[in-house]
């Protein structure tokens, strides 16, 4: 068995170091690295550092230093074979099989790469020439320049079966069909793959030309060609223009994802050089897991017609099973119709720039998408919607994750269906005497007659609202527990109604928050003055309006918690008792039984205790 330096390399390059270690080791992100309290000697401060993009750990505490196979050797006790075939079955790579021969293939492989160099200086002189004049002509009206022609070393390949056999006929014909450059078809002879195109080389992260991409520039299909898969070239694998993205990204710290080659040129050529692109499918696991070692949430950019936002979506459903803490894909929707190189073309560098400034996160496009899937005016569609969401959150591996995309769709599904609908809850009153007070959260969706119409218009009592919007100013970090409940209140107050939407939206954005980041955020808005005087307001005296010191004891800030959440639930309760009272009345006046009028004396008395439990709210109990 032979493992030569070449297949040890893709070894490493396809294992991500940090989520090795990170299974074993609590890491966390640090700039562009790792850290960790180093596993090789006691340590209270970390001084253990990871970096996935050039694949080693180093301790500047102890000097422990390696790659992926000498932290299975030296950490997990594996002998070296033991732990190149660990690493080997999670990369999904043979391991060479005892084979006299492997070296023999090896050279092979190196004198692979010297068929396509000569390849690539023969493609260039064929475009420096007479016969390169239509590929010249083509890149000056694409608007590409000498220097980016020079750069990124576009060719031609004439409208020839056979000139590229013959010129580079040096290296053998097998070796010519083994490089992809020739097209061996059953017992005919071999013919140029190439023909009557513009061409440009593919490297590897070294630099190193290992495929070509072909564009006709006449009438023919298909419009660009690859190179199809060699012992150089992995289609599903390789990105273009890593070699030049990935030191650009080390300045900018992004990654941008283009469809082709011709976008990534374009981009570069106007200043954003750290631009990389799939080459002819869609950006596979490979792909993205190879980026994730550059930056956490690349940028996607995909055509604005509806091929360029399929493609998109597919990067956005593979990328779900293999998310991982901070990792993600962002995305930026091109206008109707154009290409990043149309973009730039007709309204500069400065328009794709502002683009990038604001990405769309990846649960925004797949909300999107869906939500636009197909019109949603019927129940059937938008369980369908429903369930589609459901789906993708299914995929996700990391149960961390998928928690927070599971309630994110819930929530917006909610805010999409529901917020604007009849606030006043579903279900059936039913107290229970035996457990003393209860306070429920259902009641029966009457239609509400006139006598209650006035109180569900005009929103809830004035001070009650203040109260509670005083508490969610104070407890910001309560908002989020209770989206669904606030979403449902319609308060006849302009102004805090506005600051209730403003607290809301708030919380969506922001997972952790306290009062005064919760400020600093409402002094930019209309409903500043309003959050100030409100905590002002000492009309109520509920325990979660109280000022607290910043020692205050958990005791008494679990208690305001308590009661905030004990009076949102109350107020956005009452409505729907109102209704069924109201109801029940209805039915008294309309037809005496002994059913109708129990039901009404039952309603009355729940509607009772839910007033006595309000002012029982304001009575704060200073023992705490």
């Amino acid at each position: 068995m032979t493992l030569t330096p070449q297949w040890l390399e893709e070894l490493r390059s396809r294992t991500t170091l940090s989520t090795l270690i990170g299974r074993t080791v609590k890491v966390q992100k640090a700039g562009r690295e790792y850290k960790a309290c180093c596993p090789f000697h006691n340590e209270k401060t970390p001084s253990f550092t990871i970096n996935d993009e050039k694949g080693f750990y180093h301790c500047f505490g102890c000097g422990a230093h390696g790659d992926a196979i000498s932290w299975m050797t030296e950490q997990r006790g594996l002998g070296f074979m033991d732990a190149v075939k660990d690493l080997a079955a999670e990369a999904q790579m043979e391991v060479p099989a005892p084979d006299p021969r492997a070296a023999q293939r090896q050279e092979v492989r190196a004198t692979l790469h010297d068929v396509m160099a000569a390849a690539q200086d023969w493609f260039v002189t064929q475009f420096n020439g007479i016969e390169g004049a239509p590929a010249r002509e083509y890149l000056k009206n694409r608007g590409i320049s000498e220097s980016t022609i020079r750069e990124f070393g576009f060719g031609f390949a004439p409208d020839s079966r056979g000139r590229l056999k013959e010129a580079l006929s040096v290296h053998g014909v097998d070796q010519l069909i083994e490089a992809g450059l020739l097209i061996k078809v059953d017992d005919r002879e071999p013919y140029d793959r190439f023909r009557g195109r513009l061409m440009i080389p593919i490297r590897d992260p070294r630099g190193r030309v290992i495929a070509f991409g072909g564009r006709i520039l006449g009438d023919g299909e298909p419009k660009y060609l690859n190179s199809p898969d060699t012992p150089l070239f992995d289609k599903g694998r390789t990105l273009y223009n890593l070699d030049k993205a990935s030191p650009a990204s080390r300045q900018t710290g992004r990654i941008l994802v283009v469809e082709g080659y011709m976008d990534a040129i374009a981009l570069a050529q106007a200043g954003f050089a750290d631009v990389v692109a799939p080459l002819g499918t869609a950006l596979t696991e490979h792909q993205i897991e190879r980026i994730w070692k550059m930056v956490e949430a690349p940028i996607l950019c995909f055509d604005g017609d509806s091929a360029g936002q399929k493609a998109a979506m597919r990067a956005a459903l593979r990328a779900l099973p293999i998310l991982r803490p901070s990792h993600s894909l962002h995305f930026i929707s091109l206008p109707a119709g154009q290409d990043p190189d149309d973009l730039i073309r007709s309204e500069g560098a400065h328009a794709f720039a502002a683009l990038i400034a604001k990405p769309q996160m990846l649960d925004d496009k797949i909300w999107q998408v869906e939500y636009d899937a197909e019109p949603l005016n019927t129940p059937e569609t938008k369980a369908g919607l429903k369930k589609r969401l459901s789906d993708h959150v299914r995929d996700i591996a990391d149960q961390d994750i998928a928690q927070h995309y599971r309630q994110e769709f819930h929530e917006r599904y909610q805010a999409a269906f529901f917020a604007q609908k009849d606030n006043r809850p579903e279900g059936r009153f039913t107290p229970n005497k035996n457990k003393g007070r209860q306070f429920p959260s259902k009641f029966v969706s009457y239609k509400p007659l006139e006598e209650t119409k006035t109180f569900l218009i005009e929103g809830y009592d004035l001070q009650i609202a203040k109260g509670i919007l005083g508490g969610l100013i104070r407890h910001p970090c309560r908002i989020s527990s209770h989206f669904e409940e606030l979403s449902a209140i319609k308060l006849a107050d302009s102004q805090l109604q506005m600051l209730l939407g403003e607290l809301i939206n708030v919380a969506m954005r922001k997972e952790t928050l306290d009062m005064q980041g919760l400020l600093t955020i409402l002094e930019k808005t209309d409903c500043y003055n309003v959050a100030k005087g409100l905590l002002r307001a000492d009309a109520l005296n509920f325990t979660f309006n109280r000022k607290m010191p910043d020692d205050a004891p958990s005791l008494l800030i679990e208690r305001a918690h308590k009661d905030l959440a004990e009076a949102i639930k109350v107020v956005t309760a009452r409505p729907g008792l109102e209704a069924a009272l109201a109801e029940a009345t209805r039915r008294v006046q309309d037809d005496l039984t002994e059913e109708s009028y129990a039901e009404q004396q039952r309603l009355r008395e729940a509607k009772q205790l839910f007033h006595e439990r309000l002012v029982e709210l304001t009575q704060i109990d200073d023992a705490l």
